[in-house]
């Protein structure tokens, strides 16, 4: 049997206006989930805050 096989995609959040806080991403995050992503891990920055959003799907074959 073959083993599953994934693809990944990552987000940075959008920030607002001054640049130091994340605005909401519940739309493009429901837009990639139309797509197939789902949201697997996050990476942070040391200081603390995310840096980027990391999404998985299942490679089709």
């Amino acid at each position: 049997m073959a083993s599953e096989q994934w693809e990944y995609e990552t987000l940075r959040p959008p920030r607002g206006s001054t640049k130091k806080e994340a605005t909401d991403p519940k739309a493009t995050l429901n837009e990639l989930g139309e797509e197939g992503w789902e949201l697997a891990d996050t990476i942070d920055y040391v200081g603390g805050g995310t840096k980027f959003l990391v999404l998985k799907r299942r490679v089709e074959e």
